[in-house]
């Protein structure tokens, strides 16, 4: 263990890199180095508790301080994790639940660890299962910040993104047609980009 660095120091590394993505609303590229680095330290500071003498009576202040600092490095292990996770769902709800939307961006992946993008795959496929559940009634993955007025939209498309199933046949979407179609239908084109309300 490097005696100049105090306990908690690459924890609290972790922590303001947390901070400066949201503060910056950006998704920085997952930190494996720093990762790696705090999980070296637990394992130092619990062998560091291992080699404390301790008989009965009250434990040393040594052994305090250190199981202080372990449980600390612990919650902000969690709290930088639990942190990009909240990050990966709301990237994943902003393109209206489209992980190959996701997962096509080389820039964005590579920002990811392959165990995020594992959850958002394992995320995408449960979405799917509950959201099959409800397919006639309801599209989960449509957006519920402004109502529909209308059960029809009239859309212009912005980018080509090729024939689409709808309720009543398929449609090619081409770039600077405009359609009337039914919103639950192009509800997710419309969340991704691919079209735009007129």
């Amino acid at each position: 263990m490097n005696d100049a660095r105090q306990y908690g120091e690459l924890g609290t590394q972790l922590l303001l890199e947390s901070r400066r993505s949201t503060q910056t609303d950006t998704f920085l590229k997952y930190n494996d180095t720093l990762v790696r680095s705090l999980i070296r330290e637990q394992r130092d500071l619990e062998k560091a508790i291992d080699a404390i003498p301790f008989e009965g009576g009250s434990p040393p202040p040594a052994l305090l301080i250190i199981q202080t600092a372990i449980n600390r490095n612990k919650r902000c292990l969690l709290a930088y994790h639990a942190h990009r996770v909240d990050r990966l769902r709301d990237l994943y709800w902003s393109v209206g639940g489209a992980l190959p939307h996701i997962l096509s961006n080389q820039e964005l992946r590579g920002r990811m660890s392959p165990h995020e993008v594992d959850y958002l795959r394992q995320y995408n496929s449960s979405i799917m299962e509950f959201r099959s559940e409800f397919t006639h009634e309801l599209d989960v993955t449509a957006s519920i910040t402004i109502p529909p007025k209308d059960i029809h939209a009239l859309v212009r498309v912005v980018r080509d993104c090729g024939v689409i199933q709808t309720e009543l046949g398929s449609i090619d979407f081409k770039k600077g047609q405009r359609f009337m179609v039914r919103r639950a239908d192009i509800e997710h084109l419309i969340v991704q980009g691919y079209l735009e309300e007129v």
